[in-house]
């Protein structure tokens, strides 16, 4: 069993919304991987918690479908399918899409500056080939761009998808075909923003999030095939 631990006496919040939050990042970050069973008094006892909590955040975590009940085996950690990349993405395509004119209205000289100094740092890491650093900065590329829209509620559904695209992530950049044309259009996207060229933008990225879409399903093939291993 992983280790993961917490510091309830720091958190002000419910013990039950903590647990919930610490193991929905281990799930997500691969921490504790899909297929994994969740046993209530193991995880109770490394957490520091009783099981009327754990049991709470465990409900919750089956909410977001990323633990089901089975049966003779409890609580396990659900993999996903292909079914759940198409929902996830078609859900965060159509949210970003109402942000895209309110980027383009609200965007600063500054908000462009600070973007293409990320896209520089991008550029470093894709000489180095260090991909495992490049995931994490090229989601908060993205995250940075779409924040410029400051349409809190529409940002608050994007982010809660992306956190489950963060389970894919680091797998799926490393099948991108061209990554060099994936990070080139990152450009063209502050580009566009900066030359006010709304069609242009939304055009783009759509493309561009289709892309990472088919990416992150070869990722999953690839991880369903591991599992049949």
């Amino acid at each position: 069993m992983p280790q993961i631990t917490f510091q309830p006496m720091l958190e002000s919040r419910p013990i039950r919304d903590i647990a919930y939050e610490v193991l929905k990042h281990a799930i997500l970050t691969s921490q504790i991987p899909a297929g994994s069973r969740i046993v209530e008094t193991e995880y109770a006892n490394q957490l520091h918690i009783s099981r009327t909590p754990l049991r709470e955040a465990l409900r919750k975590l089956e909410k977001d479908g990323l633990v089901e009940y089975q049966m003779r085996r409890g609580v396990v950690v659900r993999a996903f399918t292909i079914d759940d990349v198409e929902e996830i993405y078609t859900i965060r395509n159509a949210m970003e899409m109402l942000t895209l004119p309110a980027i383009i209205e609200k965007a600063t000289p500054e908000d462009l500056a600070s973007l293409r100094h990320k896209l520089h740092d991008m550029d470093t890491l894709i000489a180095a080939g260090d991909v495992e650093t490049l995931s994490p900065l090229t989601r908060s590329f993205h995250s940075q761009l779409t924040s410029i829209c400051a349409q809190n509620r529409i940002l608050r559904v994007i982010e809660s998808q992306d956190e489950f695209i963060t389970r894919f992530s680091s797998m799926a950049i490393r099948i991108v075909p061209d990554l060099a044309k994936s990070h080139q259009e990152h450009y063209e996207l502050v580009d566009l923003v900066e030359k006010k060229d709304l069609e242009g933008f939304r055009r783009l990225m759509e493309h561009h999030i289709d892309d990472s879409k088919q990416c992150c399903l070869r990722a999953l093939e690839a991880q369903q095939k591991e599992y049949r291993l």
